[in-house]
């Protein structure tokens, strides 16, 4: 296989960031086709790339024999059906986060795409950023001693959107903003979640707490790990300063801080004694170059032959940790998490 030839399923914000990164900066693959249902999308999309072939319907991108891997960008109610598709036509599957709507769905694309022997990695693009990688490298070196405390947060800039109101539906910031934030301390702490606690509240929105009693817009989680490390992860959407995305690792022996929230190291300091810096603004400033590393991840994987860095299961159980967050806001309690079945079918369980 001289190149990957790649279609992007899912022509919108996201998928355009992976169909720059294909179509410019990963010399192993080739972007050869597009796919979208809303034709404005599709044609914007392939008036920008050059590419052989243009698709409303999925199901005839999995009828061309040219076509090795595809990226699916859809809504989440549709993954599965798309990936499952992909994967009975040994097509390798990039697929972008969160994995699906249910623990269920997820066990059945691990499965489908198994079967077929084809490759499934999921879009956690922090585990290829340059500054969370560091982190993780210095983590397993043992530059600060046995790991104790991992903290995390995100806080996004974002007014919510209509839809995002109902968080019985969309999961809330635990969703839209903390999965990132699950994945990397699952990746950080090398350990499964045994306890989730979250607690949220509707600070920034009040005036659609009639309408939306459990909307909550900042929130705060607290993880048991199995080997016992303490996991806290922060949440916001609305935050109205900027995109902020940011780690902690403590040890025994020191401390790891990983991100910033600056854009740049230039700060001015004026004779008021005030310190200012520009802020960074989104999280498609922040994570541009961890995003073409990922899906040279992906493209090296399937020519190499090897694992994925972020496989189905890691999908699988961001997904899991985001539903028994928001459980746990909306029960006012802990949640145990069960891991100990076998396979991927493990289910989480209530804390007594």
């Amino acid at each position: 296989m001289e190149k990957v030839r790649v279609c992007l399923i899912g022509c919108g914000r996201a998928g355009m960031i992976h169909a720059r990164g294909y179509a410019g900066s990963i010399r192993e693959a080739e972007l050869i086709a597009l796919c979208d249902p809303f034709e404005d999308n599709l044609r914007a999309a392939a008036s920008e790339l050059s590419v052989k072939y243009t698709y409303t319907d999925y199901r005839e991108v999995m009828a061309n024999p040219e076509i090795d891997a595809v990226v699916v960008v859809t809504p989440t109610q549709f993954h599965r059906e798309v990936v499952n598709a992909a994967a009975k036509a040994k097509k390798h599957v990039f697929c972008e986060k969160p994995m699906a709507s249910t623990a269920e769905e997820c066990d059945e694309m691990i499965a489908a795409c198994r079967a077929n022997g084809v490759k499934l990695q999921l879009g956690f693009m922090r585990r290829f950023d340059r500054n969370f990688r560091r982190g993780k490298e210095l983590l397993d070196s043992g530059a600060v001693g046995q790991v104790t405390l991992i903290k995390s947060n995100t806080y996004g800039p974002s007014h919510p959107k209509e839809w995002m109101y109902d968080v019985r539906r969309n999961y809330g910031p635990i969703g839209e903003v903390n999965s990132h934030d699950f994945d990397t301390l699952r990746w950080y702490a090398g350990s499964e979640v045994r306890m989730i606690h979250a607690v949220g509240h509707n600070f920034r929105s009040p005036e659609v707490a009639d309408r939306y009693p459990d909307y909550y817009d900042t929130c705060s989680v607290l993880l048991e790990f199995e080997n016992g490390v303490v996991g806290s992860i922060t949440g916001a959407q609305y935050v109205t300063y900027g995109y902020d995305s940011r780690a902690e690792i403590l040890g025994t022996d020191g401390i790891i801080k990983v991100g910033a929230q600056e854009t740049n190291s230039v700060q001015a300091v004026t004779r008021d004694g005030k310190i200012t810096a520009d802020s960074v603004d989104s999280w498609r400033t922040l994570f541009r170059d961890a995003y073409v590393e990922e899906d040279r991840a992906f493209i090296r994987s399937i020519i190499n032959d090897t694992e994925p860095e972020v496989t189905g299961h890691d999908g699988k159980m961001a997904l899991v940790l985001v539903q028994e967050g928001l459980r746990s806001i909306l029960e006012k309690r802990p949640i145990m998490i069960n891991n100990d079945r076998e396979g991927d079918d493990d289910e989480s369980d209530t804390a007594s």
